[in-house]
This record gives structure tokens, C-alpha cells and sequence, in this order.
């Protein structure tokens, strides 16, 4: 009887024992159908390599770097085209950050040997004005490119934004012009200005696609009515509403520019009571959904209750709306009157005024309505569950937290769980504020 772990020598072969059948036994080895140990006996540096590449694209970079160790054939892997396609460099400050930054000698052998690989590159970076600096000096670098998508993260503020324009601007400048196929890039919170995007549109008007890039102070309505006017394949764009105008509505209704799919826009009060917006006119928006019907039109606010005055006092075809501060009354009951395409409402506050009237306003002319969120409002249990009846089961998502409900002479809290489950054809629970 053997001891456990003890090591199994094979005997002398036996007589007549044939090479075809060492390599059936090799062959079930491989397969996982021989001995149950088949690292004793496989030679796992003559796997084919498409096999290995396979295994490789399924670890994390640092796994990925080990076992390239293994052997000259497995190092000769790790530098196929195929596994650097896409990379997403991590730069910080160790004093200042949670992220893990990618080793220099690394950044370094990327540069050198896959910068002409690289098509999906990411930047993500910490707060630091440093590590901001060292993703424009990367991507200076980035000569013989043929980067696809592009996106700079910022982990928190300010990052980019203090970086020197200039330095921002040159850095770009190299990936705008050497990629020539740029289709989807995401910069936010950056120095981006009007003169970058020209060399953009110029190198990459045939092939961008989606152009992401919230919180550019620099970039004013000209820059991007020359993206609109020359990236006629341009299918998502987002912006902050400053720069939203009409005759960049209009720009992107001409019958030279593909439909557009997704248009989001982020109204931001930097300064709470020191800006006054502007009203986009309802003849540009119609020519938008006119020329493009399926659009989205996205709106995230996060502004105070006396900003919203120039919002939704004619018909706007918005169809997600997403509030991040507290929203009056009177500017529910306006989303009710003027937002006939509303699919998804996400309301983080309101006030101690039970919105019943605004829902079931809302719940009869937003007949597209399907996705419903409130978090610090009031709605009394009879004017939720009528809310809920006029929608009926085209509410696919609907969150409520349960201190939104108040419970009233009809209707207690127990009952409304097995009411509104009813009308949705499912089963449904108000969400639970978390105690911990």
C-alpha cells in the first residue's frame, strides 16, 4: 500500500508496448483523462500557441507577467499583439491613493515593444496634479498608435484640470493625430480645448463615433459645432449643457449627419446663484428627434431649487431624467405637462410635500414611462398605488425607498406591498434603508 503523497515511479516498460500508445497516454494526460497528475508528465511548454494565448487572456496582467517566466515559449505569448490590445494604465501618488500603479518598467516595454498594438487605452488616475502629468507623458509617447478608444479617469478631483493646457493640449495632440481611427474617447474633467478638437475632427472625422467629455471649461459651443458640423458618423455625445445651443442642435439635425443614438447632458450649478441658463428653444429639440426619432436624450441636474426656472417650460423631448439634489414641486409638475418621451425619472430629493398629484400627472401623459426612482420625497400610500395602476406592468424598474411611503386610512404599508405587486405583475417590496 502506498503512503499518501509518496512519488509513483513507473516500472520497466512493458513488452510490446508501442510509441503510439506513449502518445495516447500523452494525448489523455493533456485532455485531463489520464493520470491525476498531469503536470508529471506533460510538457507544458509545447502546448500550441494559441492555446496558451488563450489562458493568457483570461489572467490579470501581474499572473499574465509571471507566468510569461515560465518559458521561452510562454515569454514569446506574452508579447503577442493580441494581448495588448486593450490596457488600462493606473497611475498614483502610494501616499495619496488606494490605486495600484502599473510598474514604469512595464509602462516602459509598452512604449517600446506594443505602443502600434494598443486600440482600447484607459488612463486611470489618482487627485494627484502628478500622476496626471505621467498619463500626458505616456501618451506624448504614443507615436506609431492605432488607438481605436481612449478615455482619461479621474479617481477624484482635480487631476487633469491641473495639468497646464498646453502640456494637456500637446499630449493629445500626438494619440489625435498619429491614430487616424479614433471612435470613442471619454475626457472628462479635463483642459481640453476648441484648437484640440479641430485636430481631432481633421485626423478622426470619418471614424468617431462617441465623444464623452463633461466638465471642459475651455471648450466652448464653436469647438463642438465643428465636431458636429464634420464627424457626421457621430452617434453619442456628451457635453455640459453650457455649451448646448441651439444652432448645435440644429447642426446635428442636418441631413448630412447620421442619426444620433445617445445625447447626454450634465447641468451642473458650480455656483450656486451666480449663473442663469439659458432656454433651448422647442424648435430645436424637435428637429433633433425629427431628424434622429430613437434618440436618448439624457439629463442629469444638479442644481438647487431657485436654478431650474429655464427647464422644461415648453415641450422637451428628454426621455431620462436623473435629479441629484432636491426638486420642487412645481418642476415635477412641469416634467408631467412637457416630457411626452420620459422613460426613466430618478428623484434623490424633494421636500416634506407629498408629490401624489405630480406622479399620477406624470403616470398619465409619459406613456413611455418605465423606470420610476424616489429617494427623500413623500408620497402617500393611495397616491403611490394609483401611480402605479396607471402605469401598470410597463414599469420594469420602480426603487422606493420605504420612508418615502406614508401610510394613510386605505392603505397600511403591509397591504401596499401585495397592491402594487397586483398592478406590476410581479412581485414587489419598497427598498430598505440600509442600517449599518
Amino acid at each position: 500500500m502506498k503512503r499518501a503523497g509518496q512519488k509513483v515511479v513507473a516500472g520497466p516498460e512493458a513488452p510490446g508496448t508501442s510509441q503510439t500508445s506513449k502518445k495516447q497516454k500523452t494525448s489523455l494526460y493533456g485532455s485531463g483523462l489520464g493520470e491525476s497528475d498531469p503536470c508529471t508528465s506533460m510538457d507544458w511548454g509545447s502546448l500550441p500557441h494559441h492555446v496558451i494565448l488563450r489562458v493568457f487572456q483570461f489572467l490579470t496582467l501581474v499572473d499574465r507577467a509571471r507566468a510569461s517566466s515560465v518559458c521561452r515559449r510562454w515569454n514569446e505569448v506574452f508579447h503577442i499583439p493580441d494581448l495588448w490590445r486593450r490596457f488600462e494604465f493606473e497611475l498614483s501618488q502610494p501616499a495619496t491613493s488606494y490605486l495600484k500603479s502599473t510598474h514604469p518598467d512595464l509602462i516602459q516595454q509598452i512604449i517600446k515593444r506594443h505602443a502600434d498594438h494598443l486600440q482600447y487605452v484607459s488612463f486611470k488616475v489618482d487627485s494627484s496634479t502628478e500622476s496626471a502629468e505621467a498619463a500626458c507623458d505616456i501618451l506624448s509617447q504614443l507615436v506609431n498608435c492605432s488607438i481605436k478608444t481612449l478615455g482619461l479617469i479621474s479617481t477624484a478631483k482635480p487631476s487633469f484640470m491641473n495639468v497646464s493646457k498646453a502640456h494637456f493640449a500637446s499630449a493629445l495632440t500626438v494619440v489625435f493625430v498619429n491614430s487616424k481611427s479614433l471612435s470613442s474617447i471619454k475626457i472628462d474633467d479635463t483642459p481640453l480645448d476648441d484648437p484640440s478638437l479641430k485636430v481631432l475632427v481633421a485626423n478622426n472625422s470619418d471614424t468617431l463615433k462617441l465623444l464623452k467629455m463633461s466638465s471642459c471649461p475651455h471648450v466652448s459651443p464653436a469647438g463642438i459645432l465643428c465636431v458636429a458640423d464634420q464627424c457626421h458618423g457621430l452617434k453619442e455625445l456628451a457635453l455640459n449643457y453650457y455649451i448646448l445651443s441651439d444652432e448645435l442642435l440644429l447642426a446635428l439635425s442636418s441631413e448630412k449627419h447620421v442619426d444620433l443614438e445617445h445625447l447626454r447632458i450634465d447641468v451642473v450649478s458650480e455656483n450656486p446663484g451666480q449663473v442663469q441658463f439659458h432656454t433651448i428653444k422647442k424648435q430645436s429639440w424637435d428637429a433633433l428627434v425629427k431628424h434622429s426619432p430613437k434618440v436618448n436624450i439624457v439629463m442629469y441636474f444638479f442644481l438647487y431649487e431657485d436654478e431650474f426656472d429655464a427647464f422644461f417650460r415648453e415641450e422637451t423631448p428628454v426621455t431620462h431624467l436623473y435629479f441629484g439634489r432636491a426638486v420642487s414641486k412645481a418642476m415635477l409638475g412641469r416634467i408631467g405637462m412637457n416630457c411626452p418621451r420620459l422613460i426613466e425619472l430618478v428623484v434623490c430629493a424633494n421636500g416634506l410635500q407629498p408629490l401624489d398629484d405630480e406622479l399620477i400627472q406624470i403616470a398619465e401623459r409619459c406613456k413611455n414611462l418605465t423606470a420610476m426612482g424616489l429617494g427623500e420625497c413623500e408620497v402617500t400610500c393611495r397616491g403611490f398605488i394609483e401611480f402605479v395602476k396607471m402605469c401598470g406592468g410597463r414599469l420594469t424598474q420602480l426603487s422606493i425607498m420605504e420612508e418615502v411611503l406614508i401610510p394613510d386610512s386605505d392603505y397600511s404599508l403591509d397591504r401596499l406591498h401585495l397592491e402594487v405587486s397586483k398592478h406590476l405583475g410581479r412581485m414587489w417590496f419598497p427598498d430598505m434603508m440600509p442600517t449599518w
